[in-house]
């Protein structure tokens, strides 16, 4: 999820995916949106001025987005339901059509050009190339940068002066959420590759089967193109999400419509229209609709024959999978959203009181950490995924909704998390859920929406900018292993880091490093005391380590865990936590082959070290006592590789 703030250090007067004023030395003299996430749309329901630059899909998808935000009336015990859009900047949004240099006057003589590159993100989504005063910065968004895509940027004729000649970009502004250098994070499958996975998984089903793709979020439009295709037959949309796209179409005369638009949505050829891949009817073998709106097929009496379709980031050696849904921002951003507002504790203590003259104690207590939750994460507001049916009655949304409802959907949120089943691997998802063709009702695909930290270091290394600023950053997790000098400090052309320079100041961070640096020498010294400690180690590549890593994150709250993203409220299976949860049974291997062995003294030996034992069979150690695992070295003082 995206962190960074709007300011763009090199050109001050401007703000980008942050409009806030309020956190601004000034207000800003333009600004410009990359994409419809909503973790990139903080401030802008408010903002009243100035001009929004925007690629055209986004502007037309934007305009159309529906948020819900409810209030509770305790005098009148009702929850009041108001309808919250983005109509009112339909003047304030201003469209630059790709990959063409504009130049925009923010004041008289203050000028900059903008060119809009396609992100490979979602629909509408663009990276931003800003020159002027002698200075020049490319601000990424959201993006994926497999190698195709960067080497189409490479050639672009906009950025060949900083790909491929003798100019070098100031700062490029990086979308970081993933980079990492854990085993985790490292590489991520192709776009191309999960999706001939999935085409390959739904041939073998019969042609009369019934698919649903759960699309929660902007991003998988080419999955719907490549599904349609292949299988002969439209996807169908509930009628909101419909809308969405068919907006794409119908921009108006001045301008064409957006070139996402021909194939989701269709076009004319000659006096004929020609349909896309998107159809408002339900009355096809392929869903991508939103659960409860009512479609025949996925919420009537034949849902439990629906094979679901889920997208995933990528597959761990294991076999358990680190889920896509809320990772990187856009958690049901395709949904109609409701959200409870919460501005101020008070109404938290009163609803409280309520609260425990309806349900019992324990419930009150588990709803309460939740709000209090959603109050500490800054926004106030309390995603109420669970209540799609409040405004369906057209009635109940002008007159207002009893809180006895109100507290029934809390519940059911509640109940929902802690009923979750926890599955270690995809087998078991499977084994649970296979229709009598012993076919699984559930396919999972990788297909990422962000850049693997592999695919950032070729993004980086093709301009060498002079500095780099992350957007994702979490101050209470950076250390300098982190930071961007040691990511990708060797494919910068500057050796000068400013955001590092600025987190190393921050007196939290400081403290932490501190008290760590000290923790640390104590470590030191008892590793000093082991036998046979190899300085070659690379402790990211061994399996047990990555069971520590997965260890930890189990240990922290849920929502701080890189790797959890909340399950999908129509979907009873929790496969986001599958990634987490496998950690106690690697370590649990491992401590019981510790146990069993009596060749060496355990407490003379770290982690580290017996690993190193394993890889090179000395000692008596060999990966077999791990579960099976096979070393990966082709040679004795070759290091170990990602297993």
């Amino acid at each position: 999820m995206s962190t960074f703030d709007g300011f763009i250090h090199e050109f001050p007067h401007i703000a980008i995916d942050h409009f806030r004023t309020s956190v601004r030395p000034s207000p800003p003299l333009a600004c410009f949106l990359s994409h419809v996430h909503s973790d990139h749309l903080h401030g802008l329901e408010s903002l009243r001025s100035p001009f929004v630059f925007c690629s055209p899909a986004t502007k037309e998808i934007l305009l159309r987005l529906v948020k819900y935000p409810h209030r509770i009336n305790f005098a009148k015990g009702i929850l009041e339901t108001r309808e919250q859009t983005y109509k009112h900047l339909n003047k304030l949004l201003k469209t630059i059509p790709l990959e063409t240099p504009t130049v925009i006057e923010l004041n008289p003589g203050n000028d900059i050009r903008v060119t809009l590159f396609d992100a490979n993100h979602c629909v509408g989504a663009v990276m931003f190339l800003i020159q002027g005063q002698g200075k020049a910065i490319l601000y990424t968004g959201d993006v994926r940068a497999e190698s195709w895509w960067v080497n189409s940027i490479v050639r672009n004729p906009s950025l060949i002066p900083y790909t491929l000649g003798n100019n070098r970009l100031d700062k490029i502004y990086l979308d970081t959420t993933f980079a990492s250098t854990s085993w985790m994070y490292r590489e991520f499958p192709t776009k191309a590759d999960g999706l001939k996975e999935l085409l390959e998984k739904v041939s073998e089903y019969p042609p009369d089967t019934t698919f649903h793709f759960n699309a929660w979020t902007f991003g998988y439009e080419d999955v719907w193109i490549a599904l349609a295709a292949y299988l002969n037959t439209p996807i169908h949309l509930d009628d909101y999400r419909w809308g969405l796209y068919r907006s794409l179409a119908t921009i108006d005369g001045s301008l064409p419509q957006a070139p996402e638009a021909a194939p989701l949505v269709g076009f004319h050829l000659g006096n004929h229209g020609r349909d896309g891949c998107l159809t408002p009817s339900p009355n096809v073998r392929l869903h991508s609709c939103e659960r409860g709106t009512g479609c025949p097929e996925i919420d009537g009496g034949g849902a439990t024959n629906v094979v679901r379709i889920f997208p995933i980031v990528k597959r761990l050696p294991y076999g358990a999978e680190v889920a896509e849904m809320g990772l990187g921002g856009g958690k049901g951003d395709l949904d109609q959203t409701h959200e409870l507002e919460t501005p101020d504790p008070s109404i938290l203590g009163r609803l409280q009181e309520f609260l425990s003259r309806e349900v019992d104690d324990a419930l009150v207590a588990r709803i309460m950490e939740s709000l209090n939750d959603a109050l500490k994460k800054g926004n106030g507001r309390l995603r109420l995924d669970a209540g799609l049916d409040l405004v369906q009655d057209k009635a109940a949304s002008l007159d207002g909704i009893p809180l006895q409802r109100l507290v029934n959907i809390l519940a059911r949120l509640v109940r929902d998390d802690e009923e979750q089943p926890t599955l270690k691997t995809v087998d078991d998802v499977s084994a649970a859920a296979e229709d009598p063709n012993n076919l699984p009702r559930i396919i999972t695909f990788p297909y990422a929406r962000h850049a693997s930290y592999a695919e950032l270091c070729d993004l980086v290394g093709a301009f060498k900018p002079k500095d780099l600023h992350p957007c994702t950053v979490d101050p209470s997790t950076w250390t300098p292993r982190v930071s961007m000098k040691e990511l990708f400090g060797h494919l910068c052309s500057g050796n000068v880091f400013a955001h590092d320079a600025f987190m190393m100041a921050l007196p939290e961070v400081r403290e932490r490093l501190d008290a760590d640096s000290a923790d640390g020498e104590t470590q030191t010294q008892r590793t000093a005391n082991a036998s046979h400690r190899s300085d070659d180690d690379d402790d990211d590549t061994t399996m047990l380590d990555a069971a520590l890593e997965l260890s930890e994150l189990n240990q922290r709250p849920r929502e701080q865990t890189p790797c959890h993203a909340g399950a999908s409220s129509e979907n009873s299976i929790s496969m986001s936590d599958s990634v987490i949860d496998s950690a106690p049974l690697i370590l649990d291997t491992y401590k019981s082959s510790r146990r069993s062995s009596s060749r060496i003294d355990p407490a003379d030996l770290g982690i580290p070290e017996w690993a190193e034992r394993a890889a090179k069979q000395v000692d008596g150690f060999t990966w077999s006592d791990f579960g099976g695992l096979v070393s990966t070295r082709k040679g004795p003082e070759e290091p170990e590789v990602e297993l």
